[in-house]
């Protein structure tokens, strides 16, 4: 299925009210936008530290499988308004976790990829994949590191490849193209040594096994099938907010934890 949409399905998908929160964000469509990132994982440390997380399928599910409440969330680890989200209302859905008010189901997508050139969504994912596998509160403290340090615009491409490389799932802009380590000819590309270091800053991350995964690209066929799940969801962008498997209304919401914690309040929760 190709990663780019034409505007009809596009369309579509905004009167079936799937687009939700993501009308300022990344889209399929247009060019990858970046934010200024004002929080980072420091200032969330106790809220992140004692998340469970686990993988369902295509989602990475944090917080108590109990929860009355699910939260649905769309990223790509090179959009520049997904760690907007993260610093902002990602802050309040790590507490809303916490409490054990809600559990969030992550899809990791790496459409981007395909439209800029390079892997790093895809390298990114499956670093996020592996960290799932350290225990509690990795996923999340790693996720909010990774997009604190989330490198610039035009970054990620790697070696022999082209900024006009393109490709779904399986093809050369998600899972089916990484490099032998995962290098990136960009410094700040998401390398395997780029996530690594990422990493170091979450305590307990970094094990053989994770290092491994991280430079094997160890879960590429998992990056591959977010990525499908992605794309088969009808959504138009990242970050998308579904709240119970509906989609909130309005946009800024997403990038402002007070608004964003109103928001929340009157979908119920």
């Amino acid at each position: 299925m190709p990663v780019r949409r034409t505007r009809r399905v596009v369309a579509a998908a905004v009167s079936a009210g799937l687009i939700g929160l993501a009308a300022v964000g990344c889209s399929q469509e247009g060019a990858p936008a970046a934010a200024a990132v004002t929080a980072g994982a420091a200032e969330r440390a106790d809220a992140l530290s004692g998340l469970p997380a686990a993988v369902d399928g295509t989602k990475i599910v944090v917080g108590e499988a109990k929860a009355s409440h699910t939260v649905t969330v769309y990223v790509d680890p090179r959009c520049g308004h997904c760690a907007k989200f993260e610093a902002s209302a990602g802050t309040v859905l790590a507490e809303e976790a916490a409490a054990g008010t809600v559990k969030v189901e992550y899809v990791v997508a790496s459409f981007l990829d395909a439209r800029t050139g390079g892997t790093a969504s895809a390298r990114a994912a499956n670093a996020l994949r592996a960290s799932v596998d350290a225990g509690p509160g990795r996923f999340a403290a790693f996720q909010a590191a990774l997009f604190a340090a989330q490198p610039g615009e035009g970054a990620g491409v790697g070696v022999g490849e082209g900024a006009g490389a393109s490709g779904g799932a399986g093809g050369s802009g998600a899972a089916g193209d990484f490099g032998a380590a995962g290098d990136s000819g960009s410094p700040g590309g998401f390398s395997a040594e780029h996530l690594l270091r990422i990493a170091d800053r979450v305590e307990g991350l970094r094990s053989a096994a994770f290092d491994r995964a991280v430079r094997e690209n160890s879960h590429r066929e998992w990056v591959a099938d977010a990525e499908k799940a992605f794309e088969a969801s009808g959504v138009g962008g990242t970050p998308t907010v579904l709240v119970d498997g509906t989609a909130l209304p309005g946009g800024d919401a997403l990038y402002d934890a007070a608004e964003f914690s109103k928001v929340l309040r009157d979908a119920g929760l």
